[in-house]
């Protein structure tokens, strides 16, 4: 079923476990994260990246909505990392109704003006925002931060934007990375747990990829309730053909997609579980049901 994003984050932190979020650019995609979801009784995501909205607009979104829609377990579509006011509104007009608006390549001035203005047009159109304070260095969809540039999140700083502005979630960088991490990951777990004393809004962790276990775990405990996943998923994507086209014995099309959609159904089924939402899926049943009577009195 299609869902909100913010029940979804809310149901999460109360239950300490994770949404697992992934980013999809075509029908192989959405297939695998539905699939595993389904499999797993797992509420998930969907997540579009500006590059991948561009590239498949509305149609895109109809599709992954379409798929939340038809699935026995709760999803919701999100459009993730956006700088531009018209892929928002864009995606806005599609029936997008979750966005991160992307302030975090800016000073901070700018940062805070740009999201509270995305913040505003989203809010009025229903949907939720997820914002960034700090900068989180890496490469993801031929964007490259290097390390020089990042930035960890001040915790007094992130209290003062988020008044400012009125986001529904923050996404926190304290360490993790886009893409591949090319040494042991550091994350710091103190400033999170300032982060988490300070706020009450749902907190997001980017770069999930490549993390290990014991440090999921941890920043769960410490009130992440959203991961970003994209360079994993996308890497057992294009192994998977790379393996089936470039087979002795080329496969049939559709086997080839069905080998693909495998390859990145097992990464993200690791994922699910991992995120400790493996059989959750009941929790934002009963919240769904729950939201519907509370309205049918109002």
């Amino acid at each position: 079923m299609l869902a909100s994003t913010q029940e979804l984050l809310e149901t999460a932190r109360r239950n300490a476990y994770a949404i697992g979020a992934f980013n999809v650019y075509n029908l192989e995609g959405v297939k695998a994260v539905i699939n595993a979801a389904e499999k797993l009784r797992s509420p998930a995501m969907l997540q579009i990246h500006p590059s991948a909205l561009r590239y498949g607009r509305s149609m895109l979104v109809a599709m992954c909505l379409e798929a939340a829609k038809a699935a026995t377990v709760s999803v919701s579509v999100h459009l993730d990392h956006s700088t531009d006011q018209q892929d928002i509104q864009d995606a806005l007009q599609a029936g997008v109704r979750s966005i991160m608006a992307d302030g975090s390549p800016f000073e901070y001035g700018k940062n805070l003006d740009f999201t509270r203005q995305m913040t505003q047009l989203a809010h009025q159109s229903g949907a939720i925002v997820e914002a960034e304070i700090g900068r989180i260095s890496g490469t993801e969809d031929g964007l490259t931060i290097a390390e020089k540039e990042a930035k960890m999140t001040d915790p007094l700083q992130a209290v003062a934007f988020v008044r400012a502005t009125g986001v529904d979630a923050l996404a926190v960088t304290i360490g993790n990375v886009h893409g591949e991490y090319k040494r042991p990951p550091r994350l710091d777990f103190d400033r999170l747990a300032k982060i988490r004393q300070l706020l009450e809004i749902p907190l997001v962790l980017h770069g999930a990829s490549g993390l290990p276990a014991a440090m999921i775990s941890r920043s769960i405990q410490l009130g992440v309730c959203k991961f970003n996943v994209n360079t994993e998923v996308r890497q057992a994507y294009l192994q998977a053909l790379k393996e089936e086209v470039c087979g002795k014995s080329p496969s049939d099309l559709l086997e080839i997609a069905g080998a693909a959609i495998t390859a990145m159904e097992s990464v993200i089924t690791e994922k699910l579980a991992l995120f400790g939402s493996v059989g959750k899926a009941h929790l934002h049943e009963t919240s769904y049901a729950a939201m519907l009577a509370s309205l049918s009195h109002d």
